[in-house]
């Protein structure tokens, strides 16, 4: 998420993906070969767009127009002039006052009118790569006891994070972090140093006290969570900034060192390598040099980085260089838990990750609970997607 950010992704969060995560600008740089090429397509050509429950994602894309209204109206969605303005969403967020889409026949119908579908692809090629992330439970504490002693971090107030596209259009989506020192930025503690305690002491932070190393380092990757606290009660905390260092996919890791393979990594037996080398895991979550701090949040949910509560299988985070927030992408791709299956679906975008990166290129949130942890937990689907972009009327 900048997720509430991120972000940001259970396998691939660990092996290629990390929705908390702030885009860094080394990595986008790396990306400059991707470019974002559109297909007109026809609503027939999106196979299971009939069967969809598309009420459900005008209500998420409702609450993208409380953001879209504030734009600036001659702002691009995106890397591609058939995108449109954001005048042209703007448009269609007021269409929508007053109508009754609560039915799946005037969504679609609504759907049908204001909007034109457009395949997405990265320089023609359709195939894209799909992961998801959820919102993980932690069990805690609002002081530090011997039982709950790894903190969960606030931001500083000395952190200072850049977002370069608005200073130079060719820099979208590329953002830095670091501190202000004698006048120029300097780059911020990485992970190890800010464990070791290495932050100024007014600057280190703690907002609440966990139980578990791994369950903090997994919480700084989905970019928000529920902690449990002692009395039952529960606390939403969500992503408030990144210390700018660049992030690195542990899973990868453990394949490169023959621990795990491309076929087995997963959220799931990361963890159990973690389990079963003590010793090791702390130095492994180390090679991950990027740290994410939190805020408490009074929300029903967590908040993308468009600044919106996601919806449960109805947000998408995406690679804002490509596509703007607030757009709907009709996904076609596999299924991660049924076989022969396959997940056909109104999104929006809501949100973004470090490591989502390319014009086909997308993280699914899944909610919270078992469930969303099971599905987000070794999702790598493949498939296609379509943007849906607003149709432009004259004045």
């Amino acid at each position: 998420m900048t997720r509430g950010f991120p972000i940001l992704t259970l396998i691939l969060s660990l092996f290629v993906s990390a929705c908390s995560q702030e885009p860094s600008l080394q990595s986008s740089l790396d990306k400059k070969q991707d470019v974002l090429v559109l297909k007109e397509s026809r609503f027939e050509d999106l196979e299971g767009w009939t069967l969809d429950a598309q009420p459900q994602a005008i209500s998420a894309f409702s609450k993208s127009c409380e953001k879209i209204k504030n734009l600036d109206s001659v702002r691009s969605l995106g890397a591609h002039s058939l995108l449109g303005t954001a005048g042209d969403l703007k448009t269609v967020c007021q269409q929508m006052s007053g109508q009754d889409l609560s039915s799946v026949e005037s969504a679609r119908y609504f759907l049908e009118t204001y909007f034109r579908p457009f395949l997405l692809t990265n320089n023609g090629d359709a195939q894209g790569l799909f992961t998801g992330y959820y919102e993980p439970t932690l069990y805690g504490s609002e002081v530090k006891t011997s039982e709950y002693s790894i903190p969960l971090r606030a931001r500083p107030s000395d952190l200072v994070m850049v977002n370069l596209g608005e200073f130079r259009d060719e820099l979208k989506g590329q953002r830095i972090a670091g501190r202000v020192v004698s006048g120029q930025l300097k780059p911020y503690e990485d992970r190890a140093e800010i464990e070791d305690g290495k932050l100024p002491e007014a600057q280190d932070i703690p907002l609440l006290w966990v139980n578990d190393a791994a369950d903090a380092f997994f919480l700084q990757i989905q970019g928000s969570g529920v902690v449990v606290l002692p009395n039952g009660q529960t606390v939403r905390v969500g992503y408030d900034g990144q210390n700018g260092h660049p992030y690195t996919a542990i899973g990868k890791i453990l394949i490169e060192k023959g621990e795990l393979t491309k076929e087995n990594v997963s959220m799931q037996t990361i963890r159990e390598w973690m389990r079963g080398h003590p010793s090791q895991a702390k130095d492994l979550m180390r090679t991950n040099k990027s740290y994410v701090f939190f805020r408490r949040l009074d929300t029903g949910g967590p908040v993308g980085a468009q600044g919106v509560v996601l919806t449960a299988e109805r947000s998408l985070a995406i690679d804002p260089v490509f596509l703007s927030y607030g757009l709907p992408v009709y996904l076609n791709i596999e299924n991660p838990v049924q076989v022969d299956s396959r997940i056909q679906r109104l999104v929006i975008a809501q949100d973004t990750g470090g490591a989502i990166k390319g014009p086909v290129r997308g993280d699914v949130f899944w909610g919270y609970g078992d469930r969303a942890a099971s599905i987000a937990g070794v999702m790598k689907s493949k498939g296609q997607a379509w943007v849906l972009a607003p149709v432009k009327f004259a004045p």
